[in-house]
């Protein structure tokens, strides 16, 4: 059992709030490491690496799921964009239109 910081209520341990006064409880955020935070670091880099910055110490699951996928998307592009150039340079160095 654990007790509520502001009034002292005994609380069961997977509380989020408690019951007597309302207030949240310290250990009630969500820190799932859900795929889905991965898929929007993804798809928007940006953001991925703002929540990881903002949650690596707060939700530290969260925050490297968000942090993974801004990572992969940002490899990812490097990697097509070097091979666009590579296979762009061949084209130009091939007279293929002769």
């Amino acid at each position: 059992m654990k007790y509520c910081p502001k009034c002292g209520a005994e609380l069961f341990d997977e509380a989020t709030i408690c019951p007597k006064c309302g207030v949240p409880q310290a250990n009630s955020t969500d820190d799932s490491g859900s795929i889905g935070y991965g898929f929007l670091g993804f798809c928007i880099p940006v953001v991925g690496l703002v929540l990881f910055l903002i949650w690596k110490d707060v939700k530290p699951k969260n925050a490297k799921q968000a942090g993974v996928g801004a990572l992969i998307s940002f490899a990812l592009g490097v990697l097509l964009y070097i091979l666009y150039f590579v296979a762009f340079g061949f084209l130009l160095s091939v007279d293929f239109l002769a």
